[in-house]
């Protein structure tokens, strides 16, 4: 199970989904695909200063204060998330 755990100064990404074979998991895939796009948008789009860890079956994202476009970026991320995880409760958990 992947689960998204919120923290005071970011966001934990931990887990596979094994929804499916490696490869074909369609979950770890979107939540992989949202994260990663968190991750350039805020690089990309603000000005806002982020650290991060990627590693195969984890990403740990770490900020600060927000901009309003950094929370807006983290809102969508979360909305994304909260989709998959609606869809495939047995496969994503949001703590």
């Amino acid at each position: 199970m992947i689960a998204v755990r919120v923290r005071k100064d970011g966001i934990e990404i931990s887990g596979h989904a094994n929804y499916a074979e490696a490869g074909k998991d369609i979950v770890c895939a979107g939540v992989t695909a949202l994260t990663q796009t968190l991750i350039r948008s805020m690089e990309h789009l603000t000005r806002d200063e982020i650290k991060y860890e990627i590693s195969p079956g984890r990403a740990d994202i770490h900020c600060g204060d927000l901009s309003e476009e950094g929370k807006l970026l983290v809102d969508s991320f979360f909305i994304g998330v909260c989709l998959i995880a609606d869809e495939f409760p047995d496969h994503v958990r949001i703590e």
